[in-house]
């Protein structure tokens, strides 16, 4: 059966708990979700609590992991979403995010809206990739891809 979260406080703790075991056992994301089977964006935000994995999935991350039956259980819940309380974020990494959304939020809403029409772009058919490749000009870039369906805003 699905079951679904209320309080984000079990998921909380078991993703504290899970990136404690990963870096006891000095394992990376990838080799995480190459158990998992599935891609490394999707099951790092699952094992931190944003997705739920699927039944087969979760108890080869927790026997990998050491966490457990209870664990694994878990693992499949559906989260109560949102992992940034609220305010600017603080961790450099995370607000430099937030910074490119404030200066380029309005530009990427622009760009969508002229080639689309109104409507969003879906975060829950949605993939991530994060690659790391050389920069031109000495030291390295960072490629972030955000491939999300586009949903029309429907008149009703």
């Amino acid at each position: 059966m699905v079951h679904a979260q209320f309080d984000p406080t079990a998921r909380q703790a078991l993703a504290a708990t899970a990136v404690e075991a990963k870096i006891a056992k000095d394992l990376t994301w990838q080799q995480i979700a190459d158990t998992a089977g599935y891609s490394t964006a999707f099951v790092t935000a699952a094992i931190l609590g944003q997705h739920p994995l699927p039944k087969q999935s979760a108890e080869a991350v927790a026997e990998l992991l050491g966490l457990g039956e209870e664990a694994a259980a878990l693992l499949q819940t559906i989260p109560t979403r949102g992992s940034i309380p609220g305010g600017v974020p603080t961790d450099p990494t995370i607000y430099r995010f937030y910074e490119m959304l404030q200066v380029y939020g309005t530009t990427l809403k622009a760009l969508v809206h002229e080639q689309f029409g109104d409507g969003i772009i879906s975060a829950i058919n949605f993939t991530l990739d994060v690659r790391k490749v050389p920069d031109p000009e000495g030291g390295e870039r960072a490629v972030i891809t955000l491939d999300g369906k586009y949903l029309p805003t429907k008149p009703f």
